[in-house]
């Protein structure tokens, strides 16, 4: 996987390959896939009153695949990689994106607890110790803990201090996987 000294623009990079069409073209064409979605926000909110951001791949005609992530203010070029057909590379994009909260690509994860997740990859087990570091890593550990009491009418005996956190993030994620 190469990574780029900071996060390229995917605009300004269109813009140098079609200097004459680019306001035409839409980058979100180029998208193949949404490998997470996460959005902030409570149910009963206006609609513009939430917070998303995804990480997403361009799988190019040669197999590479070039790893993006959007927000409401701007799409970036994180990395690019991985040749194979299976999801290996996007694992490993999204493992060192969780484990560097994301500084490994130039860029910081903030926000707590999201209120709602999507996924493409089905793997429960990978997405919960995707949470875990993710959280772990940005001290996040008490908005999913504030998430759970929002969302669960029952105390939980895991929501005492000093019990497993990724019993709390699996029962989290229950809640706002989409």
């Amino acid at each position: 996987m190469r990574v780029p000294r900071e996060p390229l623009v995917l605009d300004d990079v269109i813009e140098q390959a079609l200097p004459d069409d680019h306001r035409d073209f839409d980058p979100i064409t180029l998208r193949s896939r949404t490998l997470l979605h996460l959005e902030w926000g409570h149910t009963g909110q206006p609609r513009g009153a939430e917070a998303a951001w995804d990480a997403w791949v361009i799988a190019l005609p040669s197999g590479l695949k070039m790893y993006c992530d959007s927000d409401d203010e701007e799409t970036r070029i994180l990395a690019s990689g991985g040749r194979n057909a299976g999801d290996e590379t996007d694992r490993l994009f999204l493992q060192l994106l969780s484990e560097s909260a994301g500084q490994h690509f130039g860029i910081e994860m903030s926000g707590g607890a999201p209120s709602r997740v999507r996924s493409s990859i089905a793997d429960r087990g990978f997405l919960v110790d995707l949470f875990v570091n993710l959280f772990e890593m940005t001290n996040e550990e008490e908005s999913v803990r504030q998430a759970l009491a929002e969302r669960e009418t029952q105390p939980h005996e895991s929501d005492a201090e000093g019990t497993d956190f990724r019993s709390d993030v699996e029962r989290w994620l229950v809640h706002v996987l989409r």
